[in-house]
């Protein structure tokens, strides 16, 4: 199902949809445990890997907390909630009065999902809470992800954790807790979630209705490293083409069907409504510097190592640029496989 917003994978279930989560049942049992005992922490960050069911967890245990509104008898167990009481009717909604969901919101003259979120979006956090503050029910913040909280909408965010309200509870999700700003990880108590396995990957994708078989189905499991997202990427999006593409491109630098692939690779990716592939091209390209840039490491060939990592800021800093002034992609592609090939010969 989908929200209608543009970053909504094909296939995928919205978060506040999802009755299911598969994996994660020790975290599922501290946030219970946690919330039963009444002292549970105000503020959650909820670390991993994008696609592994961080947002499922948050919109499950808030579902959990406002359809038990008394910590002392609340059940131990999360249970999939039930999508006939008011209490799912109106989060699947997007309607309650006690959930709400800050992440990047839209641009109504484009359509598209913005790059940040905002700081008038954090605004709406107190909007919120003035106008819940005499009911006496949780109000619960899911903040996804604070990664993309622009450095605004960071500290507006810090300065409600500082003095949160009564019975409100944040939800602080995070792909990568490294890049947020230290005072925000330490007003907040760290849940980290692994990646998911295979058995409970082909269970997550079969509730998808993919049934992952054969050769090609072990490639999904092992190009998606325990991501739902990743998986749907690859299945739904050509991403095993994309990565076909770039790895022949990387055996045979100089060969000439290897040329006629890199331009075609540029073509796909710079086509209307390609954000999702081009972006799973820039995390692609990232995760290889960022290997050989190890690898280098390990092999103590310093030289290389350094190479390689001025070589990843660079693209990095280059795809933000063609980003924020919508360059032409097929351009800015090509340009990085140029670097990448280059990089190659010199290894």
């Amino acid at each position: 199902m989908s929200d209608g917003r543009s970053d909504i994978l094909d296939g995928a279930i919205t978060p506040s949809d999802n009755a299911v989560l598969f994996g994660h049942a020790e975290a599922q049992a501290f946030l219970a445990t946690g919330y039963r005992s009444g002292k549970g922490h105000h503020a959650i960050l909820i670390e991993g890997p994008e696609g592994i069911g961080k947002a499922t967890l948050a919109f499950r245990f808030a579902n959990h907390v406002l359809s038990h509104p008394e910590p002392a008898a609340a059940p131990t167990v999360i249970a999939d909630p039930d999508p006939g009481s008011v209490v799912s009717r109106q989060i699947t909604a997007g309607s309650s009065h006690n959930v709400l969901h800050l992440t990047r919101p839209v641009d109504e003259k484009t359509g598209k999902v913005k790059s940040a979120i905002t700081v008038d979006e954090v605004r709406r956090a107190g909007r919120f809470f003035s106008q819940t503050s005499g009911t006496g029910n949780w109000r619960i913040v899911i903040i996804d992800p604070a990664d993309d909280l622009n450095r605004n909408a960071a500290n507006a965010i810090l300065k409600i954790l500082e003095e949160p309200p009564k019975r409100s509870m944040f939800l602080v999700l995070s792909h990568a807790p490294g890049r947020l700003l230290p005072t925000i990880r330490s007003r907040c108590l760290p849940l980290s979630l692994k990646p998911l396995t295979d058995a409970d990957m082909t269970k997550a994708l079969a509730h998808l209705d993919i049934r992952l078989e054969g050769e090609q189905g072990a490639r999904v499991l092992a190009a998606a490293k325990g991501s739902v997202s990743e998986a749907l990427k690859l299945v739904h999006y050509g991403g095993l083409d994309i990565i076909d593409a770039f790895d022949h491109m990387l055996a045979h630098p100089d060969d000439a069907p290897a040329r006629r692939e890199m331009h075609k690779l540029a073509e796909i990716l710079a086509a209307k409504d390609s954000d999702t592939i081009f972006d799973f091209f820039a995390t692609l390209v990232a995760r290889h510097v960022t290997g050989q840039a190890r690898a280098a490491g390990l092999a103590g060939d310093l030289a290389g190592a350094e190479r390689f990592a001025r070589l990843s800021s660079e693209l990095s800093e280059r795809l933000t640029v063609a980003d924020a002034y919508n360059l032409d992609r097929k351009q800015t592609v090509l340009s990085i496989l140029d670097d990448l090939r280059t990089a190659g010969r010199l290894a």
